[in-house]
């Protein structure tokens, strides 16, 4: 477990909230030499200034509350200039997946590309031997000796599914120190310990966005919601025109501005025609899934037809499932239930107990009889 690491340097990126400020002060306590580093992410325009960023993990407030605590624990505190990075990986992909008729996972890219890419590199140049986020998550070793994802002692709060993209390599060189801990147990830490940011309130939403909906952000940004087109029933019957397909995803029954002879929800969405598929709630049930750019923690793909647990989105309950590989990079996942409103652009993480065994983004789902 993260306890038994050697000491060393080692970097915590602190968001300004209050889990990283704790995660910083529990490796103070056991010896570690802390540096605090603070991504600067924050686009010029269309996203959350110091004016609306309160609630935001990227705003300029964000900033102060991160000095305020490296201030308190006497720690070194820098801040790092992500805003290029997070312009192309995070919010191009952002509005790229919209435009594609996808639901896109904002968070999942962000700890991929910039946390445990980038920041964890700029940590080693930095001479730290680890870089420690406030994710509730643990670390583990498998008998064989290899790093093992798990999932935290507080699974209300457990991050996993956003971190299913994590390697061997960065694992070695990471550490979760809240991953035993629950959140009311950091809470009174931080009190007790006189934090600044002891009672903040948690970010709340896609940190960026400002905007009353995403499909108003993706607008903001490129100049469209993406291709107008028809809603159209299952069955066939054009219903009337939409205003971009950016303003939907898969699920959803609000905002549709449709009257028919039962509630109608999105169950597709195909960007090539512009068309929103909607139908009746049963609808949205499906038995299988496609994902593609597939991840194994242990490095190992599957070499067979393997029970799981399956999540399909960060709030869905796990499941239990069969992933078959198919291809390079591509596993198709059997739920032993049908599984509601699988949407194309989340992640599907995969589970044996507690331990993460990897995920792929969703690109498709089936009924079992064949995939659509």
């Amino acid at each position: 477990m993260n306890g038994s690491r050697p000491e060393g340097r080692v970097v915590v990126a602190m968001s300004g909230g209050v889990d990283s400020a704790v995660a910083a002060l529990l490796l103070q306590r056991q010896g570690y030499e802390v540096v605090g580093v603070t991504m600067q992410v924050w686009p010029r325009r269309g996203t959350r200034d110091s004016g609306s960023g309160d609630r935001s993990c990227c705003g300029l407030s964000a900033l102060d509350d991160a000095r305020q605590v490296a201030w308190k624990l006497q720690i070194p505190h820098y801040v790092l200039d992500f805003r290029e990075e997070f312009e192309n990986r995070v919010i191009g992909y952002f509005c790229r997946e919209y435009h594609a008729g996808r639901t896109p996972n904002p968070c999942i890219a962000c700890n991929r590309y910039l946390k445990f890419g980038t920041l964890l590199r700029k940590a080693q140049e930095l001479g730290a031997a680890y870089l420690a986020t406030g994710h509730y998550a643990r670390i583990g070793r498998e008998d064989g000796g290899g790093w093992q994802l798990q999932m935290a002692a507080d699974q209300s709060k457990d991050q996993t599914y956003a971190l299913y993209q994590i390697t061997q390599q960065q694992l070695e060189h990471v550490l979760f120190p809240l991953g035993d801990l629950h959140k009311r147990e950091v809470r009174q830490i931080a009190l007790q310990a006189g934090l600044p940011v002891a009672a903040k309130a948690e970010s709340q939403e896609i940190c960026f966005v400002s905007e009353k909906s995403y499909s108003d952000f993706v607008a903001g940004r490129t100049g469209t919601t993406g291709p107008e087109g028809y809603f159209r029933h299952i069955n066939g019957e054009i219903l009337g025109r939409h205003r971009g397909i950016c303003r939907y995803t898969v699920g959803q029954r609000k905002g549709l501005g449709l009257v028919y002879e039962h509630p109608l929800y999105v169950t597709r969405i195909d960007p090539e025609t512009g068309t929103v598929w909607v139908g009746a709630e049963r609808d949205l049930y499906q038995h299988s899934l496609i994902a593609d750019d597939v991840i194994y923690i242990s490095g190992v793909p599957f070499s067979r037809p393997r029970p799981v647990r399956a999540k399909i989105r960060y709030k869905a309950p796990l499941v239990e499932a069969v992933a078959v590989r198919e291809g390079e990079d591509r596993l198709r996942v059997d739920f032993q239930t049908p599984q509601k409103a699988i949407t194309p652009g989340q992640a599907v993480v995969l589970y044996d107990g507690e331990v993460v065994l990897g995920g792929g983004a969703i690109i498709k789902c089936g009924d079992g009889s064949g995939i659509s």
